[in-house]
């Protein structure tokens, strides 16, 4: 199964702390390149199989088996992970729940980013708390227990040894000055942003934005804007029954068939068969 962590916007169930997914690639499975994003949630991903990097903060961290890292709410992150198979726990939870547990001296490291690998004795005891947390929210999202849960995994990841990375050439300095463009798009993402357009609300030239959001993202605004109408129509795709040609259209795209064979492109499946691999996925 070909999924990649989800670019904002991520939505919690009204009253809910958190969501907690577990995500699967086969195989043949491609690579997945990096796509600079951000989201109101806070962000675990305890990475089971995997091979790659995670960037943060202008830090590069090599990603494997057992690498654990956490993205704070709003904070620019990003992932490159290699073709093959891969599996990840990935639990999204409220920003002012993470504020509040931050406060705490043994998880202040939660006010950053960070990448650590749990010691031997501590991923049996990380994946058995994940997978308690994981039943309680499926069992019911607003049971309290969850939350006291999730203080556990925090702090047993919170506590692992870091991984302290190296300086990232590709940092996000100055991404800032950029942000107006992808507020834009978050806004109304089925909305056409042409370059000039795009580049006015950033107060910058066309061709000086294009050259700054080809160094900080590592690609142009308009396959940037591709990749996340993309993450977005996935994300509907897996939270409701909408009609895929539906929800094509409503992210921007104006045909289904050109959508269908985007998606496949990036996601390793069409959209039809995306959805129905996760329900099959749940249902076991």
């Amino acid at each position: 199964m070909a999924l990649r962590p989800i670019c904002e916007p991520v939505e919690l169930p009204p009253g809910a702390s958190l969501l907690v997914e577990r995500v699967e690639h086969i195989r043949e499975s491609p690579e997945l390149g990096r796509l600079l994003h951000f989201h109101d949630v806070s962000e675990l991903v305890v990475f089971e199989t995997v091979s790659g990097a995670f960037f943060a903060e202008g830090r590069r961290h090599a990603i494997g088996d057992r690498s654990v890292i956490f993205a704070p709410s709003m904070r620019h992150h990003d992932f490159k992970l290699d073709a093959g198979i891969k599996a990840w726990r990935l639990v999204q939870i409220d920003p002012y729940l993470i504020e509040r547990l931050a406060m705490q001296p043994p998880l202040a490291r939660l006010s950053h980013a960070f990448c650590v690998r749990p010691r031997d004795t501590e991923w049996p005891r990380l994946i058995m708390l994940l997978d308690w947390l994981s039943e309680t929210v499926a069992g019911d999202p607003f049971d309290p227990l969850a939350t006291r849960i999730l203080e556990l995994v925090l702090a047993l990841a919170a506590g692992a040894p870091a991984d302290e990375g190296s300086a990232d050439a590709g940092a996000t300095d100055h991404v800032e000055r950029l942000l107006p463009a992808l507020e834009r798009l978050r806004l109304d993402p089925s909305a056409t942003v042409p370059l000039d357009e795009a580049a006015a609300v950033c107060s910058l030239s066309p061709a000086y934005f294009s050259r700054r959001f080809k160094r900080v993202f590592g690609m142009n605004f308009t396959d940037y804007t591709r990749a996340y109408r993309l993450h977005l129509a996935a994300r509907r795709i897996l939270s409701s029954g909408t009609a895929v040609s539906h929800i094509a259209y409503g992210v921007g795209f104006s045909s289904a068939s050109h959508f269908t064979a985007l998606f496949h492109q990036r996601f390793g499946m069409t959209p039809r068969d995306y959805r129905r691999s996760m329900r099959q996925r749940a249902r076991h």
